[in-house]
Protein backbone atom coordinates (compact mmCIF):
# COMPACT_ATOMS: atom_id res chain seq x y z
CA UNK A 1 0.00 0.00 0.00
CA UNK A 2 3.37 2.15 0.76
CA UNK A 3 3.80 2.63 -3.07
CA UNK A 4 0.45 3.53 -4.27
CA UNK A 5 0.22 6.38 -0.93
CA UNK A 6 3.61 7.60 -2.26
CA UNK A 7 2.90 7.25 -5.76
CA UNK A 8 -0.21 9.56 -5.08
CA UNK A 9 1.50 11.71 -3.57
CA UNK A 10 3.90 12.46 -6.13
CA UNK A 11 0.98 13.24 -8.30
CA UNK A 12 -0.30 15.79 -6.06
CA UNK A 13 3.05 17.24 -6.31
CA UNK A 14 3.78 17.65 -9.57
CA UNK A 15 0.18 19.50 -10.32
CA UNK A 16 1.29 22.06 -7.13
CA UNK A 17 4.53 22.31 -8.75
CA UNK A 18 2.91 23.19 -12.43
CA UNK A 19 0.76 25.53 -10.66
CA UNK A 20 3.88 26.90 -9.08
CA UNK A 21 4.61 28.07 -12.39
CA UNK A 22 1.86 30.32 -12.71
CA UNK A 23 3.63 32.59 -10.31
CA UNK A 24 6.58 33.41 -12.53
CA UNK A 25 3.91 34.22 -15.66
CA UNK A 26 1.94 36.10 -13.12
CA UNK A 27 4.52 38.22 -11.97
CA UNK A 28 5.44 39.12 -15.87
CA UNK A 29 2.08 39.63 -16.92
CA UNK A 30 1.43 42.42 -14.11
CA UNK A 31 4.90 43.65 -14.52
CA UNK A 32 4.66 44.19 -18.69
CA UNK A 33 1.16 45.72 -17.15
CA UNK A 34 2.92 48.45 -15.14
CA UNK A 35 5.78 49.13 -17.75
CA UNK A 36 3.29 49.63 -20.22
CA UNK A 37 0.41 51.68 -18.51
CA UNK A 38 2.58 53.74 -16.34
CA UNK A 39 5.74 54.44 -18.81
CA UNK A 40 4.37 54.19 -22.40
CA UNK A 41 0.98 54.98 -21.95
CA UNK A 42 -0.64 51.64 -23.68
CA UNK A 43 -2.29 49.78 -21.07
CA UNK A 44 -3.31 46.18 -22.32
CA UNK A 45 -6.64 44.71 -22.70
CA UNK A 46 -5.68 41.17 -21.12
CA UNK A 47 -3.55 41.84 -17.98
CA UNK A 48 -6.50 41.59 -15.64
CA UNK A 49 -8.37 38.49 -17.20
CA UNK A 50 -4.80 36.96 -17.04
CA UNK A 51 -3.67 37.89 -13.85
CA UNK A 52 -7.30 36.30 -11.79
CA UNK A 53 -7.04 33.01 -14.07
CA UNK A 54 -3.29 32.27 -13.38
CA UNK A 55 -3.77 33.27 -9.39
CA UNK A 56 -7.00 30.53 -9.42
CA UNK A 57 -4.37 28.04 -11.00
CA UNK A 58 -1.89 28.70 -8.97
CA UNK A 59 -4.75 28.38 -6.00
CA UNK A 60 -6.65 25.46 -6.98
CA UNK A 61 -3.38 23.42 -7.97
CA UNK A 62 -1.81 23.98 -5.13
CA UNK A 63 -4.79 22.52 -2.90
CA UNK A 64 -3.84 18.81 -2.98
CA UNK A 65 -0.63 19.29 -2.71
CA UNK A 66 -0.71 21.13 0.31
CA UNK A 67 -2.94 18.39 1.89
CA UNK A 68 -0.53 15.55 0.72
CA UNK A 69 2.11 17.75 2.60
CA UNK A 70 -0.06 18.75 5.42
CA UNK A 71 -0.01 22.26 5.23
CA UNK A 72 -3.42 23.60 5.41
CA UNK A 73 -3.97 25.58 8.40
CA UNK A 74 -5.72 24.25 11.58
CA UNK A 75 -5.64 24.73 15.45
CA UNK A 76 -3.37 22.06 15.94
CA UNK A 77 -2.39 23.15 19.67
CA UNK A 78 -3.83 19.79 21.02
CA UNK A 79 -3.53 18.25 18.17
CA UNK A 80 -0.10 18.03 17.78
CA UNK A 81 -0.19 16.78 21.73
CA UNK A 82 -2.38 13.65 21.19
CA UNK A 83 -0.32 10.01 19.59
CA UNK A 84 -0.46 9.30 16.47
CA UNK A 85 -3.52 6.77 16.86
CA UNK A 86 -5.32 9.31 18.55
CA UNK A 87 -4.55 11.36 15.70
CA UNK A 88 -6.06 9.61 13.39
CA UNK A 89 -9.14 8.86 15.22
CA UNK A 90 -9.98 12.10 14.91
CA UNK A 91 -8.70 12.94 11.29
CA UNK A 92 -10.54 9.89 9.79
CA UNK A 93 -13.98 10.77 10.88
CA UNK A 94 -13.65 14.19 10.14
CA UNK A 95 -12.22 13.36 6.41
CA UNK A 96 -15.36 11.35 5.76
CA UNK A 97 -17.87 13.36 7.08
CA UNK A 98 -17.01 16.92 5.99
CA UNK A 99 -13.53 16.73 3.38
CA UNK A 100 -15.22 14.11 1.13
CA UNK A 101 -18.49 15.26 0.86
CA UNK A 102 -17.39 18.48 -0.07
CA UNK A 103 -14.94 17.32 -2.42
CA UNK A 104 -17.64 15.40 -4.33
CA UNK A 105 -19.89 18.51 -4.42
CA UNK A 106 -16.95 20.66 -5.51
CA UNK A 107 -16.51 17.87 -8.49
CA UNK A 108 -20.07 17.48 -9.43
CA UNK A 109 -21.07 20.91 -9.54
CA UNK A 110 -17.97 22.06 -10.42
CA UNK A 111 -18.40 19.61 -13.84
CA UNK A 112 -22.10 20.95 -14.42
CA UNK A 113 -19.83 24.95 -14.05
CA UNK A 114 -17.57 23.77 -16.71
CA UNK A 115 -19.81 22.09 -18.87
CA UNK A 116 -22.27 25.08 -19.28
CA UNK A 117 -19.19 27.23 -19.80
CA UNK A 118 -18.01 24.86 -22.58
CA UNK A 119 -21.48 25.05 -24.05
CA UNK A 120 -21.84 28.44 -24.22
CA UNK A 121 -18.22 28.70 -25.58
CA UNK A 122 -17.99 31.72 -22.68
CA UNK A 123 -15.51 34.66 -22.86
CA UNK A 124 -14.52 37.09 -20.55
CA UNK A 125 -16.71 40.00 -20.30
CA UNK A 126 -14.69 42.10 -18.42
CA UNK A 127 -11.68 42.91 -21.18
CA UNK A 128 -11.93 43.72 -24.78
CA UNK A 129 -10.09 40.76 -26.08
CA UNK A 130 -12.62 38.39 -24.28
CA UNK A 131 -10.59 35.09 -23.76
CA UNK A 132 -12.35 31.79 -23.17
CA UNK A 133 -13.41 31.13 -19.57
CA UNK A 134 -13.97 27.21 -19.81
CA UNK A 135 -10.65 25.57 -20.10
CA UNK A 136 -10.37 27.87 -16.33
CA UNK A 137 -13.31 25.95 -15.23
CA UNK A 138 -11.97 22.98 -16.26
CA UNK A 139 -9.99 23.11 -13.48
CA UNK A 140 -12.75 23.15 -10.47
CA UNK A 141 -13.72 19.97 -10.68
CA UNK A 142 -10.18 18.85 -12.27
CA UNK A 143 -8.64 20.17 -8.64
CA UNK A 144 -11.33 19.04 -6.88
CA UNK A 145 -10.56 15.32 -8.51
CA UNK A 146 -6.79 15.59 -7.44
CA UNK A 147 -7.82 16.57 -3.63
CA UNK A 148 -10.50 13.77 -3.50
CA UNK A 149 -7.75 11.48 -4.14
CA UNK A 150 -5.23 12.73 -1.89
CA UNK A 151 -8.10 13.12 0.71
CA UNK A 152 -8.81 8.70 0.12
CA UNK A 153 -4.69 8.61 0.63
CA UNK A 154 -4.46 10.26 3.76
CA UNK A 155 -8.04 8.15 4.54
CA UNK A 156 -5.58 5.11 4.34
CA UNK A 157 -3.01 6.42 6.28
CA UNK A 158 -5.29 7.50 8.79
CA UNK A 159 -6.48 3.51 8.84
CA UNK A 160 -2.59 2.95 9.27
CA UNK A 161 -1.84 4.92 11.97
CA UNK A 162 -4.92 3.69 14.21
CA UNK A 163 -3.52 -0.34 13.83
CA UNK A 164 -0.27 0.81 13.83
CA UNK A 165 0.04 3.38 16.27
CA UNK A 166 2.74 5.42 13.89
CA UNK A 167 1.73 7.11 10.67
CA UNK A 168 3.02 6.03 7.46
CA UNK A 169 5.64 7.92 6.12
CA UNK A 170 4.99 10.81 3.34
CA UNK A 171 6.88 12.27 0.45
CA UNK A 172 8.53 15.37 2.37
CA UNK A 173 10.06 18.47 0.30
CA UNK A 174 9.75 21.27 2.48
CA UNK A 175 9.72 21.48 6.25
CA UNK A 176 7.68 24.08 8.22
CA UNK A 177 10.39 26.43 10.51
CA UNK A 178 8.77 25.68 13.48
CA UNK A 179 9.28 21.70 12.93
CA UNK A 180 12.84 22.80 12.44
CA UNK A 181 12.98 24.48 15.79
CA UNK A 182 11.35 21.88 17.74
CA UNK A 183 13.67 19.60 16.18
CA UNK A 184 16.44 21.38 17.26
CA UNK A 185 15.48 22.38 20.94
CA UNK A 186 14.57 18.68 21.18
CA UNK A 187 18.48 18.25 20.29
CA UNK A 188 19.74 20.45 22.46
CA UNK A 189 17.53 19.20 25.56
CA UNK A 190 18.78 15.62 25.03
CA UNK A 191 22.58 16.45 24.73
CA UNK A 192 22.12 18.77 27.76
CA UNK A 193 20.66 15.88 29.55
CA UNK A 194 23.52 13.46 28.39
CA UNK A 195 25.98 15.89 29.33
CA UNK A 196 24.48 16.48 32.80
CA UNK A 197 24.33 12.15 33.27
CA UNK A 198 27.62 12.32 32.27
CA UNK A 199 28.97 14.74 35.04
CA UNK A 200 27.30 12.84 37.59
CA UNK A 201 28.37 9.74 36.82
CA UNK A 202 32.04 11.08 36.73
CA UNK A 203 31.04 12.49 40.19
CA UNK A 204 30.08 9.58 41.64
Amino acid sequence: MQPVLLAIDRLSAFAGKVGGWAIVALTLAICYEVFARYLFRAPTSWAYDVSYMLYGALFMLAGAYTLSRNGHVRADFLYRSLSPRRQAMLDLPLYILFFVPGMVALIWFGWKFFELSYLQNERSSVSPTGPLIWPYKFLIPFCGALMLIQGVAEMIRCVIAIRTGVWPDKLADVEETETKALALAEAQRAAEAARAKAQAEAAR
